[in-house]
């Protein structure tokens, strides 16, 4: 069962932290314990190889010395380093905070550990008696060296969240919402806002309405508005995250469309037939409207009179203007009442190629180059 804090910022705000009860404490501690009294071992193991026999007293202290040094400096060690987690604790899923939330410092792991060797646990703690009974009668399962240094242990292993929900537009706000001007909301405020609404659902009620208040009130400062008299701060903040990722939405389409259209009008002129209305392709043939294909380029190389022929309808050949003959004297369009062919609209040339083959570029003239718009960058 997760129980939640009631602590109180200078700010007044109730903290919603999720604090450790006296079972899972006593599992970290168990795993503590272990790992310490493995060291201890190994500390006399090492003295028995290398203190002489004879000399008891100095066996007996350097035994004193790495107890205390194992029972206090272990815990403290840990704690400062990892910022409140020991190794039963980090394998457990607990942290040592400040009672405001806030990451522990050396004093307070020292505080916490002599209190823990001389009051808590061992010296007079009667093996941790005291800081059994001290826990069960403290509504957050704080110790003796908790109360004097100011600490509290918290669950710091949350379940993994499959994502943030979506965001809806709450009803009646589409056209308040609409004449926003969002261009002006921080990237970092509008994540806040999300990150309060997908978690609105599990934060104390004195919490979410601090918290949503806060936030409805930055989003407002930054966009020039106020909060509109009657609507809730959640309502506030899903209208302005809902609006902000239509616009993104259709901004995103509308880049799209754009690539996709861009794509098309680079595709050579053979490679597909006219799909009547669509850029880069025509309705008759297979040259896309407003642009020359490779007939285009024929048209500029070829200097036999056929450069009008084979490129766009009232484009120029290479010496010819649109409705004027070409070097050979050769109409630009075919003949009244001809059916229109890609190739020629008049007796076909000596050289000229067959109706269906590909059009192949003359040398000299290289193929235009196709790039793919959505290829990843190298």
């Amino acid at each position: 069962m997760h129980e939640e804090s009631e602590l109180v910022t200078g700010e007044a705000v109730v903290l919603d932290l999720r604090v450790a009860k006296l079972a899972s404490r006593a599992l970290a501690m168990l795993l503590d314990v272990i790992v310490q009294f493995a060291l201890l071992l190994g500390a006399i193991f090492v003295l028995t190889l290398t203190v002489p026999g004879e000399d008891e007293s100095l066996a007996l202290t350097l035994i004193l010395v790495f107890l205390v040094l194992i029972l206090v400096g272990y815990p403290v060690l840990w704690e400062t380093l990892s910022r409140g987690r020991s190794l039963g604790k980090l394998a457990v899923g607990l942290r040592v905070v400040r009672v405001d939330g806030g990451p522990i410092r050396f004093r307070h792991a020292l505080t916490r550990g002599l209190a823990g060797f001389v009051i808590d646990f061992w010296a007079l703690g009667v093996f941790g008696a005291v800081a059994v009974v001290v826990s069960l009668c403290s509504s957050d399962g704080r110790r003796v060296g908790d109360f004097l240094a100011g600490t509290l242990v918290i669950r710091d292993r949350v379940p993994e969240s499959a994502g943030y929900p979506a965001i809806g537009m709450p009803p009646g706000l589409e056209g308040w919402a609409a004449q926003l001007d969002l261009t002006r909301l921080p990237d970092d405020l509008a994540l806040a806002s999300r990150q309060f609404l997908a978690r609105f659902g599990q934060l104390a009620p004195e919490a979410a309405h601090a918290l949503g208040w806060s936030l409805a009130q930055q989003v407002g400062n930054a966009l020039g508005t106020p909060v509109p008299p009657g609507v809730p701060p959640w309502a506030f903040l899903a209208a302005v995250l809902a609006e902000r990722r239509n616009r993104d939405h259709a901004r995103a389409m509308r880049t799209y469309a754009a690539q996709v259209e861009a794509a098309r009008g680079q595709v050579p002129a053979g490679f597909g037939a006219g799909v009547p209305g669509q850029p880069g392709y025509a309705s008759a043939g297979y040259f896309g409207g407003g642009q020359a294909g490779f007939a285009g380029q024929l048209g500029q190389a070829d200097h036999a009179g056929q450069a009008a022929q084979l490129g766009h309808a009232g484009q120029p050949g290479h010496g010819g203007q649109a409705g004027q003959p070409g070097h050979a004297g050769q109409p630009d369009s075919p003949a009244s009442g001809a059916e229109p062919s890609p190739w020629s609209a008049g007796p076909a040339a000596a050289g000229s190629p067959a109706e269906g083959d590909a059009p192949t570029p003359p040398s000299g003239v290289p193929a235009p180059a196709v790039e793919n718009p959505f290829a990843p960058p190298s």
